[in-house]
């Protein structure tokens, strides 16, 4: 039997990072076509400006990936991560770079969608919103309880048994070794305390975490929620088997060591996989929500969102505020509109622009966010928002706009798979006077730009970050009839 002889990888010495690429990787140009190089467990980061030496690790048509192996020459925009965890753990990838740096890359990104999958004419683009801070600015994390172990090459040599479990976030490109997190800069305090807590609980009280590919064990997963105006926290614990007394002890633990807790909810989760969207959310101690502020007006009192275990709620939510505010302006209400807030969500940015418009129907296919925009409504006094729940592309329809009216401005607010084509579509029949786009992922952005540029054109571009340390940038443009 004739033997495949694996080939061996390809290893180029002296080659220059040239810039930042999608999702987060970097580029370089050879005369045999572009190699993406990104990190991996074990190897260096890439900042553009790097002289290096590279390992090719898989060879397509018309590129090539690559891992570093050696930085000759390291560029002049690193500097020292602060993160004993950087580069095994799949987040802050970016914190080696400077963060003026990381902006100006940020804003290249939104330019070069913009100009290249768009190809429409574009006004003067506006300097990138800066985050502030930069650090614990998350106000959700989620960690994984896992019998899988990422282990270190010190470790793996040593050959030792070890206990494998671990609390922490999934090492990139490995669903089932986690990362053990002495310390995350993503969300601010008790965050860190509480998950050190769940994992020496699991360790004294030999509890069984749960194995993802044998599916046994018991503990899945451990949520946090913190509010910034308000302080308030939420725990959630997910659960592979209903033990009540074991849970009970794990639960009366955290109440008794963090009385800042003010929502302590857990989930019984029997399925083979983590998601909880489906699964039943049981309220243990305290409220089943936490709230958080947010001020969209002078002329009136703070707005207040009411945010559960399952709702969705912009995890930066310091800047989450600049970006509806510039959203807002960007549509220049008057208080004589009638505005569609299309991906409403839990009703935030239909919420947030209420009081300067005369009407706003919120639209959204999650039912449970629609009945959380219900509530958020209730809670906040505003009774000139309406909202309903469907399949965009199905509800958008001319009976719908014949019932509740054509809308004057649009605000939409997508997912990074964008606007179906044919919910641009009708936009383009019910003929707003004004789009206000936010996205989270501008090439698709600028696919739907281009879409609807037979009857708009763009007006404004505001970058936003939203995730420092990350490649990830939010965008807001205005397109207005022509």
């Amino acid at each position: 039997m004739r033997r495949h002889k694996h080939k061996q990888p390809q290893l180029i010495a002296n080659l220059l990072v040239a810039d930042v690429a999608a999702e987060g990787k970097c580029i370089i140009k050879t005369d045999e076509g572009v190699i993406f190089v990104e990190g991996r467990p074990g190897y260096p980061m890439p900042a553009p400006g790097d002289m290096v030496d590279i390992k090719v690790v898989n060879q397509k048509k018309q590129y090539r990936e690559a891992v570093i192996e050696r930085i000759v020459t390291p560029s002049a925009v690193r500097t020292q991560p602060f993160c004993e965890h950087f580069g095994v753990c799949g987040g802050c990838k970016w914190q080696h770079i400077q963060y003026t740096e990381q902006l100006r890359f940020k804003q290249q990104q939104v330019i070069d969608h913009l100009t290249r999958i768009a190809k429409v004419p574009l006004p003067e683009f506006q300097p990138i919103v800066a985050a502030e801070p930069t650090q614990y600015y998350r106000n959700k994390l989620e960690f994984t309880v896992a019998a899988g172990r990422w282990l270190t090459q010190t470790e793996v040599d040593a050959g030792e048994r070890m206990d494998f479990r671990a609390v922490g976030f999934h090492v990139p490109g490995r669903f089932d070794k986690v990362l053990p997190i002495n310390h995350c800069y993503l969300q601010p305090d008790p965050s860190n305390d509480i998950r050190l807590a769940v994992s020496d609980y699991m360790f004294a009280h030999n509890l069984a975490a749960y194995n993802l590919k044998t599916h046994e064990g018991y503990l899945r997963t451990l949520i946090i929620r913190t509010a910034d105006t308000t302080g308030q926290v939420m725990v959630t614990m997910q659960v592979a088997q209903d033990h009540p007394d074991t849970l009970a002890a794990l639960l009366d633990h955290l109440r008794a060591r963090f009385p800042q807790i003010t929502s302590l909810n857990y989930i019984i989760n029997k399925k083979k996989n983590d998601n909880y969207g489906d699964q039943e959310v049981i309220n243990y101690a305290g409220t089943p929500y936490i709230e958080e502020q947010m001020v969209s007006s002078a002329t009136h009192p703070p707005l207040t969102f009411r945010i559960n275990a399952k709702s969705f709620y912009q995890t930066n939510a310091i800047q989450a505020q600049n970006l509806y505010s510039i959203a807002r302006d960007m549509a220049g209400l008057t208080g004589n509109e009638l505005v569609y807030d299309l991906y409403t969500g839990t009703g935030t940015i239909a919420l947030f622009v209420a009081r300067q418009a005369k009407h706003v129907v919120g639209v959204e296919y999650v039912e449970a966010a629609v009945a959380d925009a219900h509530v958020n409504a209730d809670v906040n006094g505003i009774t000139n928002a309406s909202f309903f729940a469907g399949d965009m592309k199905l509800l958008l329809t001319d009976e719908f706009f014949a019932q509740h009216g054509r809308p004057d401005v649009v605000i939409t607010d997508p997912p990074r798979a964008g606007m179906d084509e044919p919910v641009v579509r009708q936009l383009l029949k019910a003929a707003p006077q004004k789009i206000v786009y936010v996205s989270c992922n501008t090439a698709t952005q600028a696919r739907d730009i281009a879409w609807l540029d037979e009857a708009y054109r763009v007006e404004a571009v505001q970058p936003v970050d939203m995730f420092p340390h990350t490649h990830h940038v939010e965008n807001v443009v205005l397109l207005t009839r022509k």
